[in-house]
């Protein structure tokens, strides 16, 4: 059992490297890719943009920066070497408003189901949520982490590709995958995962993931993964 669990690792990371340096020569314009560098893949990817609006997420322990400006930032960047790449990509927030209407009583229930509405009729092939996590009772915890549908391989294997893309290139990443009861990994039937990049409730994750250049590597490595698994 360890032997093929120890494959497929392997085998993973070969993919996740061969896209890296595919990736990267799409980025700069080296790859041959079609008129404009971009690979006209054609695949449908889904990014969520957790909180906004009103609901800002939690907040960092040194600067109070809000979870959901950070999740933004980090999903537009994934959204922009997704575009360069050729995929088709549909972001469920594209501001720091939130999705659940001004008239709306219960807020944070629009905004979900409106989430899920977008996320159905994007037509995409994997479902991506950018989060940020705390946990103040134990202040040490670092690191970014990936959650999954339980009742999906799918969303699984996505979910390790994540995780094995960021732990072999950002320190403090290799954290294992777990599954949650998250309704945005269960509102489709598509693979679905949740990407908490990191503790803002840890000053020297904060420290790291206000800057825009953690956010683009964290970004990076997501796109990388997620390019991985879709070719796979």
């Amino acid at each position: 059992m360890f032997l093929v669990i120890k494959k497929r690792v392997l085998i993973i990371s070969a993919v996740i490297f061969a896209v890296i340096i595919a990736a990267a020569a799409v980025m700069t314009g080296t790859g041959g890719r079609a008129a404009g560098g971009a690979a006209k893949k054609g695949f449908g990817i889904a990014i969520d943009a957790g909180h906004g609006g009103i609901d800002g997420g939690v907040t960092g322990v040194a600067t109070k920066v809000k979870e959901s400006d950070l999740n933004l930032a980090v999903t537009k960047k994934l959204e922009n070497y997704l575009l360069v790449y050729g995929a088709n990509v549909t972001l469920t927030r594209k501001n720091q408003d939130g999705l659940y209407g001004l008239t709306s009583k219960n807020r944070k229930r629009h905004d979900m189901e409106k989430r899920k509405q977008i996320i159905g009729a994007s037509n995409a092939d994997i479902v991506i949520s950018i989060h940020m996590n705390s946990f103040p009772q134990q202040a040490k915890q670092r690191g970014a982490q990936v959650f999954y549908n339980r009742h999906s391989e799918k969303s699984k294997a996505l979910a390790e590709m994540i995780r094995l893309s960021l732990s072999k290139n950002i320190e403090y990443c290799d954290r294992s995958i777990m599954t949650g009861d998250y309704y945005i990994l269960e509102c489709t039937d598509k693979p679905a995962v949740i990407v908490e990049c990191g503790f803002l409730s840890n000053a020297a994750d904060e420290a790291l993931l206000i800057t825009r250049d953690y956010q683009e590597k964290l970004a990076y490595y997501i796109f990388c993964a997620a390019v991985a698994y879709l070719e796979w």
